[in-house]
């Protein structure tokens, strides 16, 4: 089995989370390669059994050109950032067809009800069931406080994410019963 870890991250927070997520898929023993969308083209979906797909919430959803733009001008970030027109919603419109692999999804956002923040992870889980792919883990979320850094214990949280997503895709894949 092999993943794939994609992330558009405009101020670092879902890039590191994101790196948190594969270490995680690699600890429970998964071979996985993984990085920004501004280097990873969505072609190399194809051949994963795996993908993991995260972005930031921006007016609670995925990241838009105008919020991008926004974010460009606020700060730069240690993580390649997408220009302001190309972003997460581009990257998985080139998206090849799922055909039945398995994904799932993660975003950062404001730790708020998601009736006030709103969910990326969401509208990019939507978006995986649209490309054929089966979303076989609730979209996640992680969270940031409104200075935007990561809230603390959520790289731990990512990582425990990772691996546990690597075991229940293990299972589903071999066909093994679910532990008691």
């Amino acid at each position: 089995m092999r993943a794939l870890v994609v992330f558009e991250s405009l101020y670092g927070n879902t890039g590191a989370v994101g790196e948190a997520i594969a270490e995680g898929l690699r600890s429970a023993g998964m071979p996985v390669d993984g990085g920004p969308i501004t280097r990873i083209a969505p072609q190399a979906a194809s051949g994963v059994d795996l993908l993991v797909v995260g972005g930031p919430t921006h007016a609670h959803g995925m990241s838009r050109t105008r919020t991008r733009a926004s974010a460009i001008e606020e700060l730069s970030t240690s993580f390649e950032m997408p220009s302001a027109a190309d972003g997460l919603r581009e990257w998985m419109r080139q998206l090849p067809r799922g055909l039945g692999r398995r994904a799932t999804a993660f975003d950062t956002r404001f730790h708020k009800p998601v009736a006030m923040s709103g969910s990326a992870a969401r509208g990019i889980a939507h978006r995986l069931e649209g490309h054929g792919y089966v979303v076989v883990a609730p979209p996640e979320s992680f969270f940031v406080t409104p200075g935007n850094r990561l809230e603390p214990g959520q790289l731990e949280r990512a990582e425990a994410w990772g691996a546990d997503l690597a075991v229940s895709v293990g299972r589903r894949i071999l066909g093994a019963a679910p532990a008691a």
